[in-house]
């Protein structure tokens, strides 16, 4: 079958139309198996494949490319880089996607290859090529451009290249095709940022940085919006969280969300700088973070209170990252009963919202009230317990309600809820005394699809691994639950057949 196709693809490199040998060619090559291409790998001539996606023709360009991506991968990234470089060049210069697409797939294999990599950091005009395909309309060709150029990066050598020669002019210039490529390129220069100290001060020394920053803390609503998300991105990491604090931009920030009250544009922005300062919280250490900035944590309250579903959304989602850990629950619990009536709106929005929000509600709860077992203190556990009953007169009917909905997603958001606390004493008596609560439990017909099937087996779970439900429960039904556990989330009981005599 191999010398099949090479057979083939002499004949094509022969032919001046070979439309009709493309399309054989094409069907042979996708029936051998890689391994034998990669032994014949040696004797692949691909420069007539390359050449013939000069032509201006829709379908040979479309067959070649599928040719290629197939033989291609039985090509060592360290051949593609040495022996093929005038038609990587060719290929993002072509003016079909798929192309290009084709092309930077290519370079992705050689960026990601030690020996390989070289070849593209000693090749100033591909590099030069791969940062003006982040300006293309395509996205897809965008992404993969800052996928390989984010990759060089990761070395020393890829840093110099991209940042100490002229690939930053040309990145600069790129930069100025339109707000969407901007973007594109503040994305890039996040990426690598991200990735060390070393590699944040190359992107600050080259303006990039202070450039983004600038936005951010400028007067365009909707730039500041975009230039959050890429922040936040940044305040990831540990060296990324310092230089934004050494810089003053988590004040700026801050200022920032104390003079939202007069901005009537503010509802553009301000999720996602209070979704910034809930990720620096759970990140860095919640107490410090809400008492240094406690407009952040007064802004939240606030938003629960808002009409407007987006401002819930983002608020819930942000008590629900900061209540994560045992540090956030406690910062939260010193806001006393404006915490507990909190909690009474969350509840009201789980069972009146839009499916959206109630799922959205359910999440947050469900980080509320979880508590590892070697957390749980006598004073954690009364917590939970009266964060559960503030959610409404009769939270645990509450949440049965809404998974008896038939929406598999907040079906599954309400058993999650129940998992959370499926581990804690006080739930399980709870549980236990809810007239046919264990019968709901361990009825399998109950879950239809496969998604509910596993989030009911993951409450059975933490149920029947708890220290205290065999006590509780009483062994019967700790049998029954670890009986539901063996026979696994899909478990179907056979139904029995009976014989009647005389039957066809």
């Amino acid at each position: 079958m191999a010398a099949q196709a090479l057979a083939l693809l002499r004949e094509v490199a022969r032919l001046e139309a070979p439309l009709e040998e493309l399309r054989a060619l094409q069907s042979v090559i996708q029936a051998v198996p890689l391994n034998e291409l990669r032994e014949q790998a040696a004797e692949l001539r691909l420069g007539p494949l390359f050449s013939l996606l000069n032509e201006n023709h829709r379908e040979q360009t479309t067959l070649c490319v599928s040719i290629l991506e197939r033989l291609l991968q039985a090509v060592e990234p360290v051949h593609v880089a040495r022996n093929l470089k005038v038609d990587l060049q060719r290929g993002l210069n072509h003016p079909d996607d798929s192309v290009k697409i084709l092309t930077l797939s290519q370079i992705g294999r050689i960026v990601e290859n030690s020996d390989a990599v070289t070849e593209i950091l000693n090749n100033a005009d591909l590099l030069k090529q791969i940062v003006y395909c982040i300006g293309g309309e395509n996205l897809s060709v965008a992404k993969a451009a800052i996928k390989s150029l984010s990759r060089i990066s990761l070395t020393q050598a890829g840093l110099e290249a991209l940042f100490e020669s002229n690939l930053l002019d040309d990145l600069k210039n790129v930069m100025k095709t339109n707000d969407i490529v901007r973007y594109r390129v503040y994305e890039l220069i996040v990426e690598i940022s991200s990735v060390s100290s070393e590699s944040l001060n190359y992107c600050t020394t080259s303006g990039l940085v202070t450039q983004l920053l600038r936005e951010l803390t400028g007067e365009d609503v909707l730039v500041r919006a975009t230039c959050i998300e890429m922040v936040t991105s940044l305040a990831y990491t540990h060296h990324g969280r310092q230089y934004l604090a050494q810089e003053g931009v988590i004040d700026q920030i801050s200022n920032i969300i104390v003079g939202a009250d007069s901005d009537p544009f503010s509802s553009f922005y301000l999720p996602g700088f209070v979704k910034f300062f809930g990720n620096l919280a759970v990140m860095d250490s919640p107490q410090q973070i809400c008492e240094r900035y406690p407009v952040f944590v007064e802004k939240v309250f606030e938003m629960t209170e808002s009409q407007d579903p987006t401002m819930i959304g983002v608020a819930v989602d942000t008590i629900g990252i900061l209540g994560s850990n045992v540090e956030g629950k406690q910062v939260l619990q010193k806001t006393g009963t404006r915490f507990e009536r909190l909690l009474m709106r969350i509840g009201h929005q789980a069972k009146n919202a839009s499916t959206e929000l109630k799922i959205r509600c359910l999440e947050a709860v469900s980080s509320l009230l979880y508590l590892p077992p070697e957390q749980q203190t006598d004073d954690l556990l009364r917590m939970t317990e009266s964060w559960f009953s503030s959610l409404s007169r009769d939270s645990l009917d509450l949440f049965r309600g809404i998974s008896n909905q038939p929406f598999p997603e907040l079906h599954c958001a309400a058993l999650k809820v129940f998992t959370a606390i499926a581990n804690q004493p006080w739930a399980q008596k709870l549980m236990f005394n809810s007239p046919g609560f264990v019968e709901y439990l361990v009825d399998r017909s109950v879950e239809h699809d496969k998604a509910s099937k596993d989030a009911k087996y993951e409450l059975v779970k933490a149920l029947a691994n708890s220290k205290t439900i065999a006590e509780i429960f009483g062994n019967p039904n700790y049998l029954r639950l670890r009986t539901y556990l063996s026979e696994g989330p899909y478990y179907v009981k056979p139904v029995a057949t009976t014989a009647v005599e005389g039957a066809d």
